[in-house]
């Protein structure tokens, strides 16, 4: 990172990756224990650091400028590897930790666990704020650029950069409203496929694995339209005769609406779950505690968590 300052105080990397993860003064100034007056100066001495005014108004709030975005992961792992430094026997204060760390992840996530990872977040490490960030129709470099700390769904092992790791095998099932007419008698590929359906896909997919598994019985379906999320598709579901797909531990969410849950009769791909994250976390120990509560909160029992799904 180039400055105009010979002399550079560190802390300003620390100031400027809170302004950048705010886009606030009064944000950033309240995760700093500053006075706003005391933050703005700070923002006016990096602005001078870097040449560039890193944060403009627009409109009621404030965006980072090009530049500052394009320095951020390089400023997110300086500020991680310099507290690394100063952690004595890799071990961290839970009860001081002062952190906001960024998840994410399909919007089930939060709706499924979110409740069970606040409260214990609140009890072990209660500085700690956890920001879901939900999937976009746009694939980017999240992790590796410093906008997410920590991704959990379907990880794609592909990605460069990216420490991965999987949890547990997932299925997916059929969910439709109570009363709905495929509930009764015996369920066939053909009866399945002559209802109308209803797509979960972050990019508007209207086609998924459920059409490759009917086309090789000679068979096709009708889907009508999708929608981003699964929470989402389940209000939908609830007040039509739309068939939907969710995964099985998101089965607490669809019953809570007093919908029904049903075994697909074909023969779909498994999901495998996991989490991911960037390599620079690994010697943080307050990356390391979180990724252990996410890790265990994601592996007893399936218990009311939800993932990263839907057909892409």
């Amino acid at each position: 990172m180039r400055v105009t300052h010979s002399r550079l105080d560190l802390n300003l990397l620390v100031a400027l990756d809170v302004l950048l993860e705010e886009s606030s003064v009064s944000g950033a100034a309240e995760r700093l224990h500053l006075s706003e007056p005391a933050m703005s100066r700070t923002l006016g001495r990096i602005r001078k650091a870097l040449g560039d005014p890193v944060l403009v108004r627009a409109g009621r709030s404030m965006v980072p400028t090009p530049r500052a975005l394009a320095l951020h992961a390089e400023v997110r792992e300086v500020v991680e590897r310099a507290r690394a430094v100063f952690v004595s026997g890799g071990e961290v204060d839970l009860r001081g930790l002062e952190r906001t760390f960024t998840v994410l992840g399909h919007d089930a996530l939060a709706a499924s666990f979110g409740a069970r990872l606040f409260a214990r977040t609140r009890r072990e490490a209660p500085g700690v704020r956890l920001r879901f960030l939900s999937e976009t129709h746009v694939d980017v470099p999240a992790l590796r650029e410093g906008t997410a700390d920590l991704e959990l769904g379907v990880i794609d092992a592909r990605s460069p950069e990216v420490r991965s790791e999987a949890l547990r095998e997932e299925r997916m099932l059929g969910v439709v409203r109570a009363g709905h007419p495929l509930l009764r008698g015996r369920l066939t590929p053909r009866r399945l496929a002559a209802a109308d359906h209803l797509n979960v896909s972050r990019r508007g997919r209207l086609t998924g694995p459920m059409d490759r598994a009917l086309a090789e019985l000679g068979l096709s379906r009708r889907v009508v339209g999708t929608v981003g999320s699964f929470p989402a598709s389940l209000f939908v579901l609830r007040d039509t005769d739309l068939v939907g797909l969710l995964t099985g531990s998101a089965t607490p969410l669809a019953e809570a609406l007093g919908l029904v849950v049903f075994d697909v009769p074909l023969e779909l791909p498994p999901m495998y779950f996991g989490l991911a994250w960037h390599p620079r976390h690994d010697a943080d120990p307050a990356h390391r505690w979180l990724r252990g509560c996410a890790r265990e909160l994601l592996t007893d029992g399936g218990r009311g968590e939800g993932v990263k799904g839907g057909e892409g």
